[in-house]
């Protein structure tokens, strides 16, 4: 259908689409470990009665079921090469429910698409050219099978949303097109974008109707509406949850009613919207309760005037004065003005108790150290959280802490609340990881999440230093964040790690901890091909015998340690943790020309052996003479 004919059906009456497929199939039993979209192709029958218990509900718009055909989602299942023969298979499905009920009223069918799954760039790995690439087969399929039009639904990121659209754009260059993005119950997308701004841009960038949809239930999409409602001349289109879901006897149910449902969508039609729906939670009740309710209404016209709903706004005062949240943190310090820092790792404990870590840290505080490093759980096995740990040892000891943080365990929005919560505690160095992935450690069915990257991490943690939101528009706060990252000058190739080094200098990090180290050629050459341009801590593991040292050359990823050391620690028999302590004080003095600070790491939290490699550190019981003149 091209656009113009629909904007001027649009025009002429409101339309009802359809509800929720997702949960709907899980209300058959479907659990959500399954591929929705397979359903296409395996239980075509199934697929086929809902999309006609939504037309006999009194939908005028039934929606594909492919709201995860992209190569992308289906990668996870195994079926990313059959993304366009899958959306093709749920257009004809919808297009033959449509035929078989034989009613007089037109019923159109919209193509579902949905995000990728994961964020793209630059807080995610996946280019824009990916996230294209990833979308077409797709929604070729959805044109193959002849959809009426398009429906891109439940985006968060409307730079994701802008690149599906022109994808689908340059496919179909007159085919009517909705999009839709979702919007937590602060009224913005997860990225920071106003329901105004969506509108303004996505209707500039080619959808015909812009709208909202899933989140939240009908009053949250409300207050959405009244801000989307102050954008003139652009046709909306809501689809709100029914409710919030609440588990009941191991099911997820949405305990909204289909007469409040439908109650609620008649004033949303009052109000101005053109198209009204319902989504997860919603089934064919909701969708006939709408229906009878605004069955034959004419539209409304909406302009910016009819919409005086802004709330009042605090006037943010600048503070005067810098604050102590203002201040770059020690370590940052310390580096700027080119203090050989050294930092020692400590592993959290497998479990409760951190008296042994804390004494630890006090060693190494009365010592000379900078600061203490802790690890996010190295190898996937499970630990103390860091900034649990980090908390308490700065209870007790005064001395920097960098914790590291690791995107296998939280998504994009753990991530976030993990970095306010510990900006707010007063943990302000952060060591961006990937992390291990968990088939290495204790639980190997654990699912990794990997949202984003080191790179995505060290992007996020930027911005919020500068004061802006992942969108890039302007916070009323800002952090002090002092960032690191790690990098492998031993990896087996080094030009994909030194590309992907390259990447984390520019997302803005400030500070550069490497792998272990035992050949210092090695790191000399890796300083003298990346050039880098922040302080960079060279990565020191004392050996403690020679089982050590084969475990750490053939079991542990991305370390070497040369056959000479081996053989020196084999040697060295009972005399093994002194001889990894010479071993470690020749590869520091042998690499102070190169870097600007050491990380080392005890092996088994053995804080002396870290403290003993420091000794032939010039001046180390005299702090001030590691200043650079």
């Amino acid at each position: 259908m091209k656009s113009a004919y629909f904007l001027d059906l649009l025009s002429e009456r409101v339309l009802v689409a359809d509800g929720a497929m997702g949960t709907r199939l899980y209300e058959y039993g479907i659990h959500f470990d399954h591929c929705f979209d397979e359903l296409n192709i395996s239980q075509p029958n199934l697929i086929r009665q809902i999309h006609a218990d939504y037309i006999n509900a009194g939908a005028d718009i039934i929606e594909t079921n492919t709201f995860g055909t992209n190569t992308i989602r289906l990668q996870q299942w195994g079926f990313s090469e059959k993304s366009r023969e899958i959306a093709r298979e749920g257009a004809f499905l919808a297009k033959n429910a449509v035929r078989d009920r034989n009613i007089e009223r037109d019923v159109l069918v919209a193509g579902s698409i949905g995000p990728l799954g994961k964020p793209i760039a630059p807080i995610g790995r996946i280019s824009s050219e990916e996230a294209a690439a990833a979308f077409r087969e797709g929604i070729i399929g959805l044109l193959e099978g002849g959809v009426d039009l398009l429906l891109l639904e439940t985006f968060m990121d409307q730079t994701e949303a802008l690149v599906a659209l022109q994808v689908a754009r340059e496919l179909d260059p007159n085919i009517a097109i909705i999009a839709m993005m979702s919007f937590t119950d602060e009224g913005k997308t997860v990225f920071g974008n106003k329901p105004e701004e969506v509108v303004r841009v996505l209707s500039q960038h080619g959808a015909d109707v812009v709208g909202a949809n899933c989140s939240v239930g009908p009053q949250g999409l409300g207050d959405v509406l009244d801000r989307m409602l102050r954008v003139p001349d652009v046709p909306l289109c809501v689809m709100p949850n029914a409710g919030m879901p609440t588990l009941v006897e191991g099911r997820y149910l949405y305990l909204s009613s289909p007469d409040y449902f439908g109650k609620q969508m008649e004033e949303f039609v009052e109000r101005g919207v053109n198209i009204v729906g319902g989504c997860c939670g919603t089934n064919p009740s909701h969708i006939a309760a709408l229906a009878n309710r605004i069955r034959g209404k004419r539209p409304r016209a909406h302009s910016p005037q009819q919409t005086n709903l802004e709330r009042p706004t605090l006037e943010i005062i600048a503070p005067t004065e810098s604050t102590e949240d203002d201040k770059p943190t020690e370590l940052s310090d310390k580096l700027a003005r080119g203090h050989f820092t050294v930092s020692v790792e400590l592993d959290p404990p497998r479990g409760i108790d951190p008296k042994v870590l804390i004494k630890g840290a006090a060693l190494c505080k009365a010592a000379g150290i900078d600061a203490i490093n802790i690890a996010d759980s190295p190898l996937a096995r499970a630990r103390m959280s860091p900034l649990a740990l980090a908390v308490l040892i700065r209870r007790e000891v005064d001395i920097e802490v960098i914790i590291h943080m690791s995107c296998r365990d939280r998504n994009l929005l753990g991530l976030q609340s993990e970095c306010m919560g510990a900006h707010a505690l007063g943990i302000r160095n952060i060591l961006c990881v990937t992390g291990d992935p968990p088939q290495i450690g204790d639980y190997p069915d654990a699912t990794g999440v990997f949202d984003v990257d080191s790179v995505g991490l060290t992007t996020l943690l930027k911005r919020l230093n500068d004061g802006v939101d992942l969108a890039g528009k302007k916070i009323d706060y800002h952090t002090q964040f002092t960032i690191g990252v790690a990098a492998n000058p031993t990896a087996v190739d080094p030009q994909v790690e030194n590309e992907r080094f390259h990447r984390k200098i520019a997302a803005g990090c400030d500070f550069v901890m490497t792998q272990p180290i035992y050949d210092v050629d090695v790191l000399k050459q890796w300083v003298e091909e990346t050039r880098p341009t922040v302080p960079v801590l060279v990565g020191i593991l004392p050996l403690r015998n020679g089982r050590h040292a084969e475990f750490i050359h053939n079991e542990v990823p991305g370390m070497t340690v040369p056959a000479s050391i081996r053989e020196r620690m084999h040697n060295a028999g009972a005399d093994g943790p002194a001889e990894g302590v010479r071993i470690a004080q020749e590869i520091l003095l042998a690499s102070k020309n190169w870097v600007q600070g050491a990380y080392l790491m005890p092996p088994f939290n053995r804080f002396e052996m870290a403290i003993d490699v420091c000794r032939v550190l010039p001046g180390f019981d005299d702090v001030a003479t590691r200043e650079k003149p």
